[in-house]
Protein backbone atom coordinates (compact mmCIF):
# COMPACT_ATOMS: atom_id res chain seq x y z
CA UNK A 1 0.00 0.00 0.00
CA UNK A 2 1.21 3.33 -0.90
CA UNK A 3 1.42 6.07 1.86
CA UNK A 4 1.27 9.89 1.50
CA UNK A 5 4.71 11.64 0.50
CA UNK A 6 3.71 14.08 3.16
CA UNK A 7 4.45 11.15 5.95
CA UNK A 8 7.34 9.32 4.49
CA UNK A 9 9.84 11.13 6.83
CA UNK A 10 8.27 9.63 9.97
CA UNK A 11 11.20 8.27 12.06
CA UNK A 12 11.49 6.28 14.96
CA UNK A 13 8.44 4.81 16.44
CA UNK A 14 5.57 6.74 14.70
CA UNK A 15 7.12 5.38 11.80
CA UNK A 16 7.04 1.73 12.50
CA UNK A 17 3.15 2.33 13.59
CA UNK A 18 2.34 3.57 10.73
CA UNK A 19 3.84 0.52 8.93
CA UNK A 20 1.98 -1.29 11.30
CA UNK A 21 -1.48 0.63 10.72
CA UNK A 22 -0.68 0.08 6.57
CA UNK A 23 0.11 -3.97 7.55
CA UNK A 24 -3.80 -4.06 9.25
CA UNK A 25 -5.33 -2.01 6.25
CA UNK A 26 -4.21 -4.32 3.88
CA UNK A 27 -5.11 -7.65 6.09
CA UNK A 28 -8.76 -6.22 6.67
CA UNK A 29 -9.12 -5.19 2.67
CA UNK A 30 -7.68 -8.87 1.95
CA UNK A 31 -10.27 -10.18 4.18
CA UNK A 32 -13.25 -8.45 2.87
CA UNK A 33 -12.65 -9.33 -0.58
CA UNK A 34 -11.50 -13.20 0.69
CA UNK A 35 -15.21 -12.93 2.36
CA UNK A 36 -17.01 -11.58 -1.17
CA UNK A 37 -15.91 -14.44 -2.98
CA UNK A 38 -17.02 -17.42 -0.62
CA UNK A 39 -20.31 -16.33 1.29
CA UNK A 40 -23.05 -16.14 -0.95
CA UNK A 41 -24.72 -13.18 1.38
CA UNK A 42 -21.64 -10.61 1.72
CA UNK A 43 -21.22 -11.19 -2.51
CA UNK A 44 -24.60 -9.67 -2.34
CA UNK A 45 -24.01 -6.67 -4.91
CA UNK A 46 -25.09 -3.46 -3.25
CA UNK A 47 -27.29 -2.18 -6.28
CA UNK A 48 -29.77 -5.00 -5.54
CA UNK A 49 -31.49 -2.26 -3.85
CA UNK A 50 -31.63 -0.84 -7.40
CA UNK A 51 -32.82 -4.48 -8.42
CA UNK A 52 -35.50 -4.32 -5.49
CA UNK A 53 -36.94 -1.08 -6.39
CA UNK A 54 -37.18 -2.44 -9.85
CA UNK A 55 -39.81 -4.87 -8.86
CA UNK A 56 -41.93 -3.26 -6.67
CA UNK A 57 -42.32 -0.63 -9.44
CA UNK A 58 -43.03 -3.51 -12.23
CA UNK A 59 -45.81 -4.88 -9.54
CA UNK A 60 -47.30 -1.40 -9.83
CA UNK A 61 -47.10 -1.26 -13.53
CA UNK A 62 -48.23 -5.06 -13.65
CA UNK A 63 -51.82 -4.21 -11.62
CA UNK A 64 -54.07 -4.03 -14.07
CA UNK A 65 -53.49 -7.45 -15.63
CA UNK A 66 -52.85 -9.23 -12.02
CA UNK A 67 -52.92 -8.40 -8.16
CA UNK A 68 -51.11 -11.10 -7.67
CA UNK A 69 -48.50 -10.39 -10.07
CA UNK A 70 -48.41 -7.21 -8.44
CA UNK A 71 -47.89 -8.88 -4.81
CA UNK A 72 -45.42 -11.55 -6.51
CA UNK A 73 -43.27 -8.63 -7.36
CA UNK A 74 -43.78 -6.70 -4.09
CA UNK A 75 -42.70 -10.02 -2.54
CA UNK A 76 -39.61 -10.70 -4.03
CA UNK A 77 -38.54 -6.85 -4.09
CA UNK A 78 -38.90 -7.01 -0.18
CA UNK A 79 -36.98 -10.92 -0.01
CA UNK A 80 -33.86 -8.80 -2.06
CA UNK A 81 -34.33 -5.81 0.09
CA UNK A 82 -34.59 -7.70 3.36
CA UNK A 83 -31.44 -9.71 2.50
CA UNK A 84 -29.52 -6.70 1.96
CA UNK A 85 -30.77 -5.02 5.22
CA UNK A 86 -29.18 -8.39 7.20
CA UNK A 87 -25.72 -8.01 4.65
CA UNK A 88 -25.44 -4.68 6.18
CA UNK A 89 -25.79 -6.28 9.93
CA UNK A 90 -23.35 -8.96 8.81
CA UNK A 91 -20.89 -7.08 7.38
CA UNK A 92 -20.49 -4.08 8.07
CA UNK A 93 -17.33 -3.27 6.99
CA UNK A 94 -18.02 -4.00 3.50
CA UNK A 95 -20.87 -1.67 3.39
CA UNK A 96 -18.58 1.22 4.69
CA UNK A 97 -15.99 0.71 1.89
CA UNK A 98 -19.12 0.34 -0.76
CA UNK A 99 -20.41 4.12 0.70
CA UNK A 100 -17.03 5.49 0.42
CA UNK A 101 -17.54 4.99 -3.48
CA UNK A 102 -19.93 7.38 -4.87
CA UNK A 103 -21.31 5.48 -7.62
CA UNK A 104 -22.24 2.66 -4.43
CA UNK A 105 -23.35 5.67 -1.98
CA UNK A 106 -25.67 6.87 -5.01
CA UNK A 107 -27.01 3.85 -5.85
CA UNK A 108 -27.38 2.88 -2.36
CA UNK A 109 -30.30 5.92 -2.27
CA UNK A 110 -32.69 2.95 -4.05
CA UNK A 111 -32.59 1.03 -0.95
CA UNK A 112 -35.15 4.14 1.04
CA UNK A 113 -37.21 4.56 -2.98
CA UNK A 114 -37.80 0.84 -2.19
CA UNK A 115 -38.89 1.61 1.39
CA UNK A 116 -41.20 4.16 0.56
CA UNK A 117 -42.67 2.24 -2.45
CA UNK A 118 -43.24 -0.56 -0.31
CA UNK A 119 -44.80 0.81 2.27
CA UNK A 120 -47.56 1.57 -0.57
CA UNK A 121 -48.01 -1.99 -0.61
CA UNK A 122 -48.34 -2.93 3.25
CA UNK A 123 -50.90 0.16 3.48
CA UNK A 124 -53.96 -2.04 3.06
CA UNK A 125 -52.63 -4.45 6.02
CA UNK A 126 -50.89 -2.45 8.26
CA UNK A 127 -53.01 1.05 8.26
CA UNK A 128 -51.28 3.52 9.75
CA UNK A 129 -48.28 2.07 10.65
CA UNK A 130 -47.76 1.61 6.87
CA UNK A 131 -47.60 5.73 6.75
CA UNK A 132 -44.88 5.81 9.51
CA UNK A 133 -42.95 3.53 7.35
CA UNK A 134 -43.44 5.71 4.54
CA UNK A 135 -42.21 8.84 6.45
CA UNK A 136 -39.09 6.96 7.44
CA UNK A 137 -38.72 6.15 4.06
CA UNK A 138 -38.91 9.75 2.97
CA UNK A 139 -36.47 10.89 6.17
CA UNK A 140 -33.86 8.22 5.64
CA UNK A 141 -33.49 8.88 1.78
CA UNK A 142 -33.09 12.52 2.84
CA UNK A 143 -30.12 11.49 4.94
CA UNK A 144 -28.76 9.43 2.49
CA UNK A 145 -29.41 12.60 -0.09
CA UNK A 146 -27.32 14.79 2.46
CA UNK A 147 -24.59 12.26 3.25
CA UNK A 148 -24.34 11.52 -0.59
CA UNK A 149 -24.02 15.36 -1.09
CA UNK A 150 -21.68 16.06 2.11
CA UNK A 151 -18.90 13.87 0.41
CA UNK A 152 -18.87 13.65 -3.26
CA UNK A 153 -20.51 16.84 -4.50
CA UNK A 154 -19.09 19.71 -2.58
CA UNK A 155 -16.30 19.43 -4.67
CA UNK A 156 -16.85 17.17 -7.44
CA UNK A 157 -14.37 14.86 -9.44
CA UNK A 158 -15.79 14.92 -12.63
CA UNK A 159 -13.98 11.63 -13.82
CA UNK A 160 -16.45 9.88 -11.06
CA UNK A 161 -19.44 11.66 -12.52
CA UNK A 162 -21.84 8.79 -13.92
CA UNK A 163 -25.76 9.08 -14.48
CA UNK A 164 -26.03 7.32 -11.03
CA UNK A 165 -25.59 10.78 -9.54
CA UNK A 166 -29.27 11.15 -10.54
CA UNK A 167 -30.88 8.89 -8.22
CA UNK A 168 -30.55 10.18 -4.93
CA UNK A 169 -32.19 13.81 -5.54
CA UNK A 170 -34.74 12.67 -8.48
CA UNK A 171 -35.25 9.24 -5.72
CA UNK A 172 -37.89 12.22 -4.04
CA UNK A 173 -40.29 12.01 -6.23
CA UNK A 174 -41.29 8.22 -5.14
CA UNK A 175 -42.88 9.77 -2.57
CA UNK A 176 -44.73 11.82 -5.35
CA UNK A 177 -45.82 8.16 -6.49
CA UNK A 178 -47.20 7.37 -3.59
CA UNK A 179 -48.53 10.23 -1.79
CA UNK A 180 -52.18 9.45 -2.97
CA UNK A 181 -52.02 6.23 -0.97
CA UNK A 182 -51.10 7.97 2.22
CA UNK A 183 -53.77 11.33 2.01
CA UNK A 184 -50.27 13.44 2.10
CA UNK A 185 -50.48 14.96 -1.54
CA UNK A 186 -49.12 17.95 -0.38
CA UNK A 187 -45.99 16.10 0.35
CA UNK A 188 -46.20 14.21 -2.93
CA UNK A 189 -46.20 17.74 -4.99
CA UNK A 190 -43.34 19.41 -3.27
CA UNK A 191 -41.59 15.97 -3.61
CA UNK A 192 -42.21 16.78 -7.49
CA UNK A 193 -41.23 20.34 -8.05
CA UNK A 194 -37.95 19.47 -5.98
CA UNK A 195 -37.07 16.31 -8.40
CA UNK A 196 -38.86 18.15 -11.87
CA UNK A 197 -36.37 21.29 -10.79
CA UNK A 198 -33.11 19.35 -10.35
CA UNK A 199 -33.78 18.17 -13.77
CA UNK A 200 -32.57 21.38 -15.21
CA UNK A 201 -29.67 21.54 -12.56
CA UNK A 202 -28.65 17.49 -13.22
CA UNK A 203 -28.96 16.54 -16.70
CA UNK A 204 -26.27 19.91 -17.98
CA UNK A 205 -23.79 18.73 -14.69
CA UNK A 206 -24.22 15.08 -15.88
CA UNK A 207 -23.84 15.54 -19.48
CA UNK A 208 -20.97 17.90 -19.34
CA UNK A 209 -19.51 14.77 -17.60
CA UNK A 210 -20.13 12.66 -20.89
CA UNK A 211 -19.11 15.10 -23.52
CA UNK A 212 -15.41 16.41 -22.19
CA UNK A 213 -14.73 13.03 -20.91
CA UNK A 214 -16.57 10.84 -23.25
CA UNK A 215 -14.25 7.67 -21.81
CA UNK A 216 -15.83 5.30 -19.23
CA UNK A 217 -14.47 2.24 -17.87
CA UNK A 218 -16.43 -1.26 -18.43
CA UNK A 219 -17.96 -1.63 -15.12
CA UNK A 220 -19.66 1.70 -15.13
CA UNK A 221 -20.71 2.37 -18.69
CA UNK A 222 -24.44 0.70 -18.31
CA UNK A 223 -24.58 3.52 -15.82
CA UNK A 224 -25.96 5.68 -19.04
CA UNK A 225 -29.30 4.07 -18.85
CA UNK A 226 -30.06 6.06 -15.96
CA UNK A 227 -30.62 8.87 -18.19
CA UNK A 228 -33.97 7.77 -19.17
CA UNK A 229 -35.14 7.60 -14.92
CA UNK A 230 -35.90 11.11 -13.82
CA UNK A 231 -37.85 12.06 -16.61
CA UNK A 232 -40.00 8.97 -16.32
CA UNK A 233 -39.90 9.59 -12.60
CA UNK A 234 -41.27 12.94 -12.79
CA UNK A 235 -43.83 12.08 -15.29
CA UNK A 236 -45.03 9.34 -13.17
CA UNK A 237 -44.93 11.25 -10.19
CA UNK A 238 -46.41 14.10 -11.15
CA UNK A 239 -49.71 12.42 -12.39
CA UNK A 240 -49.88 10.62 -9.49
CA UNK A 241 -49.72 13.97 -7.34
CA UNK A 242 -51.87 16.29 -9.32
CA UNK A 243 -55.36 15.91 -9.77
CA UNK A 244 -55.66 18.18 -12.40
CA UNK A 245 -51.92 17.98 -14.31
CA UNK A 246 -50.87 20.84 -16.78
CA UNK A 247 -50.53 19.47 -20.24
CA UNK A 248 -47.91 22.03 -20.66
CA UNK A 249 -45.75 20.00 -17.78
CA UNK A 250 -47.06 16.34 -18.80
CA UNK A 251 -46.62 16.83 -22.29
CA UNK A 252 -42.41 18.29 -21.77
CA UNK A 253 -41.84 15.05 -19.36
CA UNK A 254 -43.83 13.05 -21.69
CA UNK A 255 -41.31 14.03 -24.77
CA UNK A 256 -38.65 14.26 -22.72
CA UNK A 257 -39.28 10.75 -21.11
CA UNK A 258 -39.30 9.32 -24.61
CA UNK A 259 -36.21 11.26 -26.00
CA UNK A 260 -34.09 9.62 -22.85
CA UNK A 261 -35.47 6.48 -23.86
CA UNK A 262 -34.99 6.57 -27.43
CA UNK A 263 -31.37 7.45 -26.95
CA UNK A 264 -30.71 5.04 -24.16
CA UNK A 265 -32.04 2.33 -26.14
CA UNK A 266 -29.67 2.86 -29.19
CA UNK A 267 -26.72 2.41 -26.77
CA UNK A 268 -28.80 -1.06 -24.97
CA UNK A 269 -27.41 -3.54 -27.32
CA UNK A 270 -24.05 -2.53 -26.65
CA UNK A 271 -23.95 -2.75 -23.21
CA UNK A 272 -25.68 -6.33 -22.41
CA UNK A 273 -22.60 -7.37 -24.84
CA UNK A 274 -20.54 -6.35 -21.90
CA UNK A 275 -19.55 -9.07 -19.04
CA UNK A 276 -21.88 -8.95 -16.37
CA UNK A 277 -21.53 -6.24 -13.66
CA UNK A 278 -23.54 -5.36 -10.60
CA UNK A 279 -24.35 -1.89 -12.83
CA UNK A 280 -26.69 -4.36 -15.19
CA UNK A 281 -29.32 -3.13 -12.42
CA UNK A 282 -28.85 -0.10 -14.79
CA UNK A 283 -31.30 -1.91 -17.08
CA UNK A 284 -34.26 -2.59 -14.41
CA UNK A 285 -35.80 0.77 -12.86
CA UNK A 286 -35.04 3.49 -15.48
CA UNK A 287 -36.95 1.18 -17.99
CA UNK A 288 -39.44 0.43 -15.86
CA UNK A 289 -40.77 3.91 -14.45
CA UNK A 290 -40.55 4.86 -18.12
CA UNK A 291 -42.90 2.75 -19.25
CA UNK A 292 -45.01 3.22 -16.22
CA UNK A 293 -44.79 7.16 -17.17
CA UNK A 294 -45.91 6.55 -20.52
CA UNK A 295 -48.56 3.87 -19.48
CA UNK A 296 -50.33 6.33 -17.41
CA UNK A 297 -49.99 9.60 -19.54
CA UNK A 298 -51.67 6.79 -22.05
CA UNK A 299 -54.34 6.54 -19.16
CA UNK A 300 -55.06 10.30 -18.37
CA UNK A 301 -55.30 11.58 -22.49
CA UNK A 302 -58.11 8.74 -22.67
CA UNK A 303 -59.87 10.02 -19.48
CA UNK A 304 -59.75 13.81 -20.53
CA UNK A 305 -60.78 12.38 -24.45
CA UNK A 306 -57.57 13.00 -26.41
CA UNK A 307 -56.62 9.48 -27.01
CA UNK A 308 -53.54 8.59 -28.85
CA UNK A 309 -52.79 5.04 -29.44
CA UNK A 310 -49.28 5.45 -30.63
CA UNK A 311 -48.48 6.09 -27.08
CA UNK A 312 -50.77 3.26 -25.51
CA UNK A 313 -48.87 0.76 -27.92
CA UNK A 314 -45.08 2.37 -26.49
CA UNK A 315 -46.36 2.08 -23.23
CA UNK A 316 -47.11 -1.91 -24.13
CA UNK A 317 -44.07 -1.91 -25.87
CA UNK A 318 -41.80 -0.74 -23.02
CA UNK A 319 -43.64 -2.87 -20.22
CA UNK A 320 -42.98 -5.74 -22.14
CA UNK A 321 -39.12 -4.66 -22.18
CA UNK A 322 -38.74 -4.37 -18.82
CA UNK A 323 -40.58 -7.63 -17.65
CA UNK A 324 -37.62 -9.31 -19.57
CA UNK A 325 -34.93 -6.91 -18.80
CA UNK A 326 -35.61 -7.17 -15.42
CA UNK A 327 -36.33 -11.08 -15.72
CA UNK A 328 -32.97 -10.93 -17.29
CA UNK A 329 -30.65 -9.02 -15.08
CA UNK A 330 -32.18 -10.69 -11.76
CA UNK A 331 -31.18 -14.05 -12.75
CA UNK A 332 -27.61 -12.80 -13.94
CA UNK A 333 -27.90 -11.28 -9.88
CA UNK A 334 -28.59 -14.84 -8.76
CA UNK A 335 -26.10 -16.61 -10.72
CA UNK A 336 -23.33 -14.17 -9.31
CA UNK A 337 -24.40 -13.97 -5.91
CA UNK A 338 -24.35 -17.78 -6.01
CA UNK A 339 -20.61 -18.24 -7.93
CA UNK A 340 -18.91 -19.21 -4.55
CA UNK A 341 -14.72 -19.62 -5.05
CA UNK A 342 -12.58 -20.52 -2.50
CA UNK A 343 -14.47 -22.29 -0.16
CA UNK A 344 -11.24 -22.91 2.62
CA UNK A 345 -11.69 -19.85 3.75
CA UNK A 346 -12.03 -20.07 7.57
CA UNK A 347 -15.10 -18.78 9.53
CA UNK A 348 -12.52 -16.82 12.00
CA UNK A 349 -11.78 -14.73 8.38
CA UNK A 350 -15.55 -13.94 7.77
CA UNK A 351 -15.60 -12.52 11.31
CA UNK A 352 -12.76 -10.25 10.97
CA UNK A 353 -14.21 -8.90 8.01
CA UNK A 354 -17.58 -8.18 9.68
Amino acid sequence: MKTDEHVTGLKGSGNRNLRIKERTDERTMKEIKDVERTDFLSRLPLPITAVSLSLASLGNLLEPYSEGIRLFCGGLAFVLLFAFFVKILRYPRLFKEDMKNPVMASVFCTFSMTIILLSAYIRPYLGPAAAVIWYFGIGLHTVLVLYFTWNFMRKPVFSRVYACYFIGYEGFVTASVTAEKFDALAVGQAAFWFGFCMLFVLIPFITYRYVTLPHVEDPAKPLFCIYTAPPGLCLTGYLHAFPEPSPVIAGFLTVLCLFMYTMVCSRLPGFLRLPFYPSYASFTFPFVISATGITLMGENLHKIGFPVFVLDLIGRVQTAAAVVLISYVLLRFILYTADYHGTHTSAAARRRAA
